[in-house]
């Protein structure tokens, strides 16, 4: 295992600015977003618009793992991604949802997610996971993954192969009639082949307007799970595997959530529609 020495909270520069003629969502500059009560099951149109702001969401994500290299900061990785949706007439969902004062997460080694971009540098070995979601037209479109910054350590590098693995199981998992736990069954069978933790508390949701619609899509077969998937869902799958225990502790900034045996964890995510006979993905580049 990596012999990284722990994260610590860095500085955080001042919010970003977004051109004034591009749409924000609704909660910006609000505590919180406004629930939402509309169906999770989508039309066409708004499908498509979900797919191309999930699309400019993995040009983003894209973009600003390019520059993942030893020496860059995270909040330089936040500045990428920030100008790509920004240029691209999207706006960042995660600026100003509950407070979130960056453009994406950072969530490196131990942290599971939502860390926020800092001063904080990207060291050799470290494991770095992207999460981006941009705002296009009234709609959002999440994705995320983790990626590898220099020499990585074998066992930090099978621990994210295997998590895009699950991801991709899952995703094949998807089909209408199905009870949304089938997803959370497939990931768990798998990550327990190596012994592996499976966050519970963080989740998949559903995702339109809405940037998390109150729909729960879990990564643990869970017997509360049960909504039955139909044709025009929408919702992100996002599993997070540990090597070790899935318990977290949360830093006082009220986001950065890490493994509370402090191992390193790892993440992938797609924002997903079901189809007649499937799933089609809406969060590629």
């Amino acid at each position: 295992m990596s012999g990284q020495s722990l994260l610590v909270p860095g500085e955080i520069t001042p919010v970003r600015s977004v051109p004034g003629n591009i749409r924000r969502p609704e909660y910006v500059g609000k505590p919180a977003p406004t629930p939402y009560t509309g169906p999770e099951v989508q039309d066409a149109d708004t499908v498509e618009r979900m797919r191309v702001a999930g699309r400019i969401a993995a040009q983003a994500m894209a973009e600003a793992a390019k520059h993942i290299a030893p020496g860059v900061t995270t909040d330089e990785l936040d500045r990428v991604a920030h100008e790509f949706m920004c240029d691209h007439g999207a706006y960042p969902s995660t600026l100003g949802y509950r407070g979130f004062p960056k453009s994406l997460c950072t969530s490196l080694n131990e942290v599971i997610c939502h860390g926020i971009p800092d001063s904080t540098v990207l060291r050799d070995g470290d494991i770095v996971n992207l999460d981006v979601t941009a705002y296009l037209d009234g709609v959002h479109g999440d994705n995320n993954a983790t990626y590898l910054c220099g020499d990585v350590d074998e066992e930090s590098r099978l621990l994210v192969e295997r998590t895009e693995e699950s991801l991709r199981r899952a995703i094949k998992a998807v089909k209408p009639g199905r009870q949304i736990n089938v997803i959370g069954r497939v990931i768990e069978s798998y990550a327990k082949r190596f012994g592996y933790g499976v966050v519970r508390d963080f989740t998949g949701h559903g995702i339109n307007t809405s940037f998390h619609s109150g729909l729960i899509v879990p990564h643990y077969d869970s017997p509360h799970a049960t909504t039955v998937m139909q044709p025009g869902m929408t919702f992100t799958i996002e599993p997070m595997l540990t090597l070790g225990s899935h318990d977290y502790d949360m830093w006082d900034d009220g986001w950065t959530v890490v493994t509370k045996d402090r191992r390193r964890t790892a993440q992938f995510e797609h924002t997903l529609v079901v189809t007649e006979t499937g799933a089609d993905i809406l969060t590629l580049p």
